[in-house]
């Protein structure tokens, strides 16, 4: 069976053919056989080289032998205890030990279940109701963050099934925007929990902070005694060893991770002052649980891959973020394309766009439609990034010298293709 024949059966059993809407393109998606190092291999026979890495989680490359090694062995232990294991105190010990916000950590089993946890517990904290977030920013698919902009500050939400009232208390501003802010705080502040940010917004693309906007972010929370929360579900321990906060000299009061975390297997966790996570149940009022919050096999994938992450590994994946986005950057430049490549660290993206993306409102302006011309021919000569537009490419410490250069011409073929140069 086929790829397409199995989009067809899958249609009429799982919602729209697949498990997460990002996953879904037309005419169909492609089904995975399997994946081992730099690349991926789909049931049709194509080999891929793959940066879209699972959307992120996959820093070591898949498979890797050593996090294998050490899932198979503890999985010959048992799977789920309902009790807790020396590893969870070994992870929370990395984690706090590389994140200079994190004094004390709790683990769940997914970026979603961080960032709500972490506002409830912003709220629980404050005694304050209401929230910010960025414009564009995803922090998962719980109902307080699955907003889109209304009329002012006011958030709607942003799918069905969601009441008005319960967005009543989430606000948004514009990312990198010192003034509009400023205005928000001034006018709410006395009511906000917290603000909630991606450092680098991975789910417009890929979009920086300018180099004031963190460092004012923590000033005017500080000030104005609200907590802030840098979700680092995509950026935690891809960046650098502790993250976007030690990439960019600023230290939040929470954060959150998953993905990377989890070396390939499902796992979330908050962290942060221990003031603030001492009122996490059963130490205080703030109810958070799980039954498989701090599951053994992937406490143990995330020890592994921690434990390989760290210099130079660090520098080595900025080498080859820089040689990709050098590349991109000549590519343009030779032809003739006035568009955007961003990235930082092992982190990239091209946006379809004559203007340099700095928020939401920018990245929307963005030629969707050519890029997933853009997409399919990467597909037809064999790398396969996120066939969005708005999501980031991530890279591995597996990719090659030689991944990079075939990837490098690919990009090349597949500009010329959807600029019909």
């Amino acid at each position: 069976m086929n790829s397409e024949e199995l989009f067809k059966i899958s249609k009429n059993i799982i919602p729209g053919g697949v498990n997460s809407p990002v996953r879904a393109f037309e005419p169909y998606p492609f089904f995975v056989k399997e994946a081992k190092g730099s690349h991926i291999v789909d049931i049709d026979g194509n080999d891929y080289i793959d940066y879209c890495l699972a959307y992120g989680p996959i820093l070591l490359g898949h498979s890797d032998d050593d996090v294998m090694k050490d899932v198979y062995e503890q999985m010959q232990r048992g799977t789920a205890y309902g009790a807790p294991t020396e590893n969870e105190v070994k992870l929370a010990e990395e984690v706090i030990d590389r994140v200079p916000c994190a004094e004390m950590v709790r683990f769940v089993n997914s970026g979603t279940e961080a960032t709500m946890a972490a506002i409830r517990l912003a709220r629980g904290f404050t005694g304050k109701s209401k929230i910010v977030k960025f414009e564009g920013a995803y922090h998962g698919a719980h109902d307080y963050v699955l907003v889109k902009s209304g009329s002012g500050a006011a958030c709607l939400p942003d799918s069905a099934g969601i009441p008005v009232e319960t967005t009543q208390n989430t606000l948004s501003v514009p990312f990198n925007n010192v003034d509009a802010l400023t205005k928000l705080i001034e006018d709410e502040g006395e009511d906000i929990a917290c603000v909630i940010v991606e450092p680098v917004m991975g789910n417009i693309g890929c979009v920086e902070p300018t180099v004031k906007f963190l460092k004012f972010l923590r000033e005017i929370t500080e000030e104005n005694g609200i907590v802030l929360i840098f979700d680092e579900v995509i950026t935690g321990f891809r960046v650098s060893r502790g993250g976007a906060q030690s990439y960019y000299g600023v230290k939040p009061d929470l954060v959150t991770f998953a993905k990377v975390l989890g070396g390939g297997f499902p796992i979330g966790a908050y962290a942060g002052k221990k003031e603030i996570m001492s009122l996490i149940a059963p130490n205080g009022p703030v109810y958070q649980a799980g039954t498989f919050s701090g599951n053994p096999i992937s406490i143990q994938a995330g020890l592994s891959t921690l434990k390989k992450l760290d210099y130079p590994f660090y520098g080595e994946m900025s080498q080859k973020g820089d040689f990709l986005r050098e590349s991109i950057s000549d590519i343009l430049e030779d032809l003739k394309l006035e568009l955007q490549g961003v990235g930082l660290s092992s982190m990239f993206q091209i946006y379809f766009n004559e203007e340099p993306v700095i928020d939401y409102e920018t990245a929307k302006r963005s030629d969707a439609k050519r890029f997933l011309v853009y997409f399919r021919e990467l597909l037809k000569n064999g790398v396969f990034i996120p066939p969005s537009q708005f999501e980031c490419n991530f890279i591995s410490g597996a990719h090659t010298d030689d991944d990079l250069i075939k990837t490098s011409e690919a990009i090349e073929q597949a500009l010329k293709v959807a600029w019909k140069i």
